[in-house]
């Protein structure tokens, strides 16, 4: 049924009917988001329902998309059932036309038609019903190669034959129009759009169809019969028509941007005049022509309109990170390579390539827990973080080679002087690492407040470094500010208060923009770069990007000024977060906290009564305890920067907790009713994350930094009396080149479950306490975060899905049996960012308190979003001095 005025396909609304073809209804649509008007082509029923005819449309309007000419109408993407397009205004071409009209239409129509034979895409329908003329006299080509993608659609007038794809046999396109070769049903390819072009360019002249007849079975005799009349055509095109029109394709002009040829050289033979001007006459015609052609080729290109495509990556290898990771994606500088961290089938985090004329990704092994990738400068190598290391891998696959330490990384970037800025860590400033690998050398050093200098981008020279500079680390990220840096002096400059993970895009008219992420909505402002400042005012461009305080912006944008710039974002509402909530092994929720908000790290105090968690506010992030019976949270940490990680003492009456406090970091020990002050127990050198006592109280088990950059488990005794606790030497429980993570004491005490990627990706294992003995593999195709029931009878998990499963186990002196994991909820929680948990078992084993996955309905991303053409939209949207 046609659609009304008002009705919404995803961000387009209906406006206006504008017409209809053999591909569908066309209509004049608003898009709410980008706030233009497109063309929306309504796809039949009979076609939007075929699923290989749809998958088959998916991959080549994709490639269609990629013509960007000024005389091509536009295909910005597809949104369900509809081809998005450019708006054209103006008329369909008629003629009959002066000669010098006809021929500069022509000569638009001809560039089109080159621009496309280049990418190996013909048009396939050419007749002056395709063609546009808009108000200002441009011609504007339609429906470039819907021809070849609208198979079997049925004729509607009576003059358009079956459409099908392209193979001896079938016939296209239409009739009038046809080459000879398309209406015996032969395979074809550009040449048949250059006849088409032929018969288009007499139409123009003589406002009459070169071929006509009764039926579409005439009009096809007479294009395979009858001659074309040049003589009703000025003499100065017949030879431009004649090479058109020839009726065997060996014979026919074979590149359509040779007519110009045809029209401006003399036949073979005859003799250019002798010029009879003065010398002086002729250099100076020289020096005009000489200026004319500098004047054309270094004029600015005409802006290019913005297209839009939504591209799946695959449904079965979703967008992912590693535990503790962050970045997901990066383009290479010439916008041609896409590089993702995705979770394959055994459920290994790796990083993956995909050109974006392809349809396909492919994984690059010994990536596995690879996460914030970054190209070099020529698009041959990509940076990325695993295990502890900066690496890098070549485009082609091979050997990951490792750089140096980092753990974990916070983002990087190749400068084109062979050097690597990186944050090699959460917290503290931005290192130069050599792109061959060697010793890290400080860049920056941390500000009275600051926290972290995090995803730097080495600016164009290599002279300067862009980066992100917060002062609370598990805060939102708004409040941040990005700064530059001199690599030679050190000197650091802030050039936007209020904005995180900027990238700078420079254009090929010398200037650039400066493009940046604030309340998940990408702004952008004209830089200047050779005064560090901005040089315009800042605009919205793209809202609803996605974003986090470990990832930043979960976009990339293709560097190189040559190119027309190239976006690329994963969709979403940034750090808005979700409640904690009730969660039963039947899928039944509750609201436990219910207003939303950043909440990490849910724990139940032993009696259950009680529920610590540490949530995000407007001065940082801080531990909070909820009464359960009374529904009331009280702050029970009152110190600056990022306070996480609270860990119940056996008894109840106290908390531990990690504090990133910029003047005093360290683990802190407090009363857990709010009394007393909290007590500092370590001077934070040892970056550790607490996670579970020892049944008795007397020993802590946390993860830090400990095998070259890796997390190790340790444990530390509970020394001094209740008034001055302190925290004795720490212990090596477990190190190894691996991580090992999330140490969990077994209720009895005799065991510890936890988190390693020695396999490749993360599971989970038991160890007896405190060893030497055996060890068990709890988990299979990836687990993380585990707890124990308090009845001793289940091990608990978080799967790569983040659904929750359950092991039964039972131990017997040094011997430890676990029986298959079953899934103990469907319900999937919330993707966790950094070193963070997202739920804990309530003591009688029967709830959970969990953030739950309810933004995307519990399913991994798979699609992302593509801006083509990106730079002249921040032109037109952010124009300088504005």
């Amino acid at each position: 049924m046609p659609l009304s005025a008002g009705t919404r396909l995803g961000p387009y609304e209906i406006l206006a009917p504008i017409g209809k073809g053999g591909m569908g209804e066309v209509y004049r649509a608003k898009d709410t988001k980008l706030k233009r008007e497109v063309a929306l082509k309504v796809l039949p029923d009979a076609f939007a329902n075929d699923p290989e005819r749809m998958a088959r449309f998916q991959r080549e309007a994709e490639v269609l998309a990629s013509l960007n000419h000024p005389n091509i109408a536009q295909i910005y993407g597809i949104e369900e059932r509809a081809l998005v397009m450019e708006l054209v205004e103006g008329e369909t071409l008629k003629g009959p036309l002066p000669v010098e009209t006809a021929l500069e239409y022509a000569r638009q129509v001809a560039s089109a038609l080159e621009a496309a034979h280049e990418k190996g895409i013909t048009h396939r329908d050419l007749k002056p019903a395709n063609i546009m003329v808009t108000p200002a006299g441009a011609i504007k080509v339609l429906d470039f190669g819907l021809a070849a993608v609208a198979s079997d659609t049925p004729a509607e007038d009576g003059a358009t034959v079956t459409m099908s794809p392209t193979r001896a046999g079938m016939i296209l396109g239409t009739a009038a129009y046809m080459s000879p070769e398309q209406a015996r049903g032969q395979v074809m390819d550009k040449r048949a759009d250059i006849w088409a072009y032929g018969v288009v360019l007499w139409e123009m002249l003589t406002g009459r169809q070169m071929f006509t007849g009764a039926t579409v079975t005439d009009v096809l005799a007479a294009v395979l019969t009858k001659e074309p009349d040049l003589e009703a055509v000025p003499e100065k095109v017949r030879r431009l028509l004649g090479a058109c029109l020839e009726k065997d394709p060996q014979r026919r002009l074979r590149h359509v941007g040779d007519a110009w040829r045809l029209l401006e050289e003399p036949p073979q033979g005859m003799a250019l005049p002798h010029s009879k001007l003065p010398w002086m006459a002729v250099a100076a015609v020289a020096v005009l022509v000489a200026a004319a052609g500098w004047w054309y080729a270094t004029r600015p290109a005409p802006p290019r309109p913005l297209i839009r495509l939504s591209a799946e990556i695959s449904p079965d290898t979703p967008l992912a990170a590693p535990t503790g990771g962050g970045g997901m994606l990066a383009l290479s500088p010439d916008g041609a390579r896409l590089a993702l961290t995705l979770r394959d089938a055994d459920g290994r985090v790796r990083l993956h390539t995909r050109l974006l004329n392809e349809n396909q990704v492919t994984p690059l092994a010994g990536t596995e827990n690879a996460y914030f990738p970054f190209f070099s400068p020529d698009g041959a190598w990509i940076g990325f973080f695993a295990d502890g290391k900066l690496k890098k891998i070549s485009v082609e696959g091979g050997a990951a080679v490792p750089l140096c330490d980092a753990s974990p990384g916070r983002g990087g970037s190749w400068g084109d002087d062979g050097n690597i800025i990186a944050a090699l860590s959460p917290f503290g400033g931005l290192s130069r690492v050599p792109s061959s690998g060697g010793t890290p050398v400080p860049v920056t050093k941390l500000n009275t407040g600051e926290s972290r200098h995090t995803w730097p981008q080495v600016l164009p020279g290599s002279q300067m470094v862009l980066f992100t500079a917060s002062t609370q680390v598990g805060g939102l990220l708004d409040n941040a500010s990005i700064e530059v840096v001199s690599l030679k002096t050190g000197e650091r400059k802030t050039v936007q208060r209020g904005g995180f993970f900027a990238r700078y895009l420079p254009t090929s008219d010398g200037g650039g923009h400066l493009v940046y992420l604030h309340q998940s909505t990408l702004f952008a402002v004209p830089f200047d770069t050779g005064r560090l400042a901005l040089a315009g005012v800042p605009a919205p461009i793209v809202e609803d990007v996605s974003s986090n305080t470990v990832a930043g912006g979960l976009y990339a944008l293709a560097e190189a000024s040559s190119r027309p710039g190239t976006l690329v974002y994963l969709a979403g509402r940034g750090q808005a977060g979700s409640p904690i909530s009730w969660l039963d092994n039947g899928g039944k929720t509750e609201p436990l906290q219910a207003t939303p908000g950043v909440y990490r790290t849910p724990r139940f105090s032993p009696d259950g009564k009680r529920l610590a968690f540490s949530m995000t506010g407007g001065q940082g992030e801080d531990i909070w305890v909820k009464d359960l019976d009374r529904d009331t949270p009280s702050r029970l940490s009152f110190l600056a920067g990022l306070n996480r990680w609270p860990v119940w003492t056996p008894d109840g009456k106290n908390i531990v907790f990690f504090s990133q406090n910029p003047a005093a970091p360290g683990s802190y020990w407090i009363r857990s009713d709010g009394s007393g002050e909290a007590q500092r127990l370590t001077d934070g050198k040892f970056g550790e994350f607490p996670y579970s006592f020892s049944p008795d109280g007397k020993r802590l088990a946390f993860s830090a930094s400990g095998n070259g950059g890796s997390l190790d488990i340790f444990t530390a005794p509970i020394e001094g009396d209740p008034g001055h606790t302190r925290l004795g030497k720490p212990e090596l429980f477990l190190g190894t080149p691996f991580n090992e993570e999330f140490p969990a004491f077994s209720p009895d005490g005799r065991w510890l479950a936890y988190g390693s990627n020695e396999s490749g990706t993360s599971e989970i294992y038991v160890r007896p306490f405190p060893g030497p003995g055996g060890r068990w593999q709890i988990s299979t195709g990836g687990g993380t975060l585990p707890l124990w029931s308090r009845d001793g009878r289940e091990l608990l998990f978080e799967t790569a899905d983040r659904r929750v499963m359950a092991v039964s186990y039972a131990a017997k002196g040094d011997s430890f049996a676990a029986g298959k994991p079953r899934v103990w909820s469907e319900t999937r929680l919330q993707a966790l960012v950094g070193y963070t948990s997202n739920y804990d078992l309530a003591p009688d084993g029967k709830r959970l308190a969990a953030m739950l996955d309810v933004a995307s309905g519990g399913r991994p991303p798979t699609h992302l979003t593509f801006l083509l053409n990106f730079s002249d939209e921040l032109r037109r949207r952010a124009p300088a001095g504005k």
